[in-house]
């Protein structure tokens, strides 16, 4: 128990130390996610991981201080480096892990990883009255917006399915717990991982570059994989992804549904994956700069609404905002309005802070009088955003204000625990009565 304490102290000083790290380096544009979010994985485990969690601490000090591991012409983060920080967040031992479960049959129907290894997915199995009810979550992690950051990505367990994690935790809105998760804890739960690097987008191949870019085909090999597993039955289903797996959720809604018949109560949660095309502090659209190089070099063109790209330029259609209308199945939008990962990704990424004015603020939300201006605009920028969406009764929308990122996938915002009478009770409450309709409306 001591050496495991021990170990977690020293995880979570090297851990703060290339987080504060990342920032200087984004300036040189090196990109040391990979070792940071090893550590921050394997802190997490239980106590007969130790051994492997040391081998693997020496690996990533190794890393950090030898290997370059990504080239970014934008000298931006690759990943999603604020998903690792949010999943740091106290686990204990009871937590639960979950196993890899590898999609054989995909290959065949060339549904494959950016480097050509099959998808993977964990599943955990419902009971009780939730035996024939399923989440399924998409993972997140940013995206990949150019053949060489492909190419870099591949070789990690965001781009192939022989470098995933065997087991994750199943934390907030896949707990399995009743105190942690009261509506949706013995539900099926999948978490589906993302090996594409376009948010389940794309359906083309760039063979001179030997990369494959099939995310879409992997959803579908996917879900068909969990049809035969029992999902066919569902009564109620509900999907949802954090991050880049938030936009996958709105990308993929409507076809998640599809696969239902009309008695089946299908509904879709976006989870910290409303990017906004948003003016970032240099007057410039750094995120829109980064979504067109995905767009791009997958070419989404051919799998993007159509709705959408017959009337404005693709590269916008990889933002919810242009998007949400149009999706038939009811949507949930959940989101900070002062998202960390869009302070300092696309408002505040060091291309547009040269001189790392921002760098306080993006990185610990510790902001001058005039960049929390900045920010306020940036929050009512997403909720007029969301104004006509919020309109159709069968959406929903929670707008938070706290500097978070991926809210349903901890425990201490999904739902804390600690509410009594006149306190805030956790989002999972908010998506709950969505999800079971019990607010009713008011009439006018």
């Amino acid at each position: 128990m001591q050496l495991s304490l021990s170990l977690t102290l020293w995880s979570s000083i090297i851990t703060e130390f290339l987080y504060k790290s990342m920032f200087i380096l984004q300036k040189t544009k090196m990109d040391y996610f990979l070792a940071a979010y090893t550590l921050t994985t394997l802190v997490r485990l239980h106590s007969h991981f130790i051994q492997i969690f040391m081998k693997t601490l020496l690996w990533g000090l190794s890393l950090a201080g030898l290997i370059l591991f990504n080239i970014l012409a934008n000298g931006e983060m690759s990943f999603d480096k604020m998903d690792m920080f949010n999943d740091f967040n106290g686990t204990n031992a009871n937590v639960l892990m979950v196993g890899l479960t590898l999609v054989q049959a995909a290959a065949a129907k060339g549904a494959v990883c950016l480097d050509g290894s099959v998808p993977g997915y964990h599943l955990y199995r419902g009971y009780g009255s939730g035996a024939n009810n399923w989440i399924i979550q998409l993972q997140g992690g940013a995206w990949c917006d150019s053949i060489q950051n492909c190419q870099n990505r591949k070789r990690s367990g965001y781009g192939s399915s022989t470098l995933m994690e065997k087991e994750v935790a199943f934390l907030g809105l896949l707990s399995n717990k009743a105190a942690e998760n009261p509506d949706f804890y013995n539900w099926n739960k999948v978490k589906v991982r993302y090996c594409d690097g376009a948010s389940f987008g794309g359906d083309s191949e760039n063979k001179a570059a030997q990369l494959q870019f099939r995310g879409k085909r992997i959803f579908l090999a996917v879900m068909e994989d969990l049809m035969a597993q029992g999902m066919r039955q569902a009564k109620q289903a509900l999907l949802n992804g954090c991050s880049a797996g938030g936009l996958s959720a709105i990308l993929r809604c409507d076809d998640f549904s599809n696969l239902f018949p009309p008695t089946t109560k299908v509904k879709c949660m976006s989870d910290a994956g409303f990017f906004l095309d948003a003016v970032d502090v240099s007057g410039g659209h750094s995120l829109r700069r980064m979504y067109s190089g995905v767009v791009n070099t997958q070419g989404l063109q051919n799998t993007l609404p159509p709705t959408c790209t017959s009337h404005i330029k693709p590269t916008l259609c990889f933002f919810p905002q242009y998007i949400i209308n149009q999706v038939k199945t009811p949507l949930f939008i959940l989101n900070s309005g002062f998202d960390s990962w869009q302070i300092g990704n696309s408002l505040a990424p060091p291309s547009a802070d040269p001189n790392g004015s921002w760098r306080n603020c993006s990185s610990s939300f510790r902001c001058t009088a005039s960049q929390k201006q900045f920010l306020d605009g940036f929050k009512m920028s997403m909720l007029n955003a969301v104004k006509t969406f919020s309109k159709f009764s069968k959406n929903g929308v929670l707008i938070t204000s706290g500097w978070a990122h991926c809210q349903a996938e901890r425990q201490d915002t999904w739902f804390p625990g600690n509410s009594g009478a006149g306190k805030v009770k956790g989002i999972a409450v908010a998506v709950g009565d969505w999800y079971f309709e019990r607010i009713k409306k008011k009439s006018s």
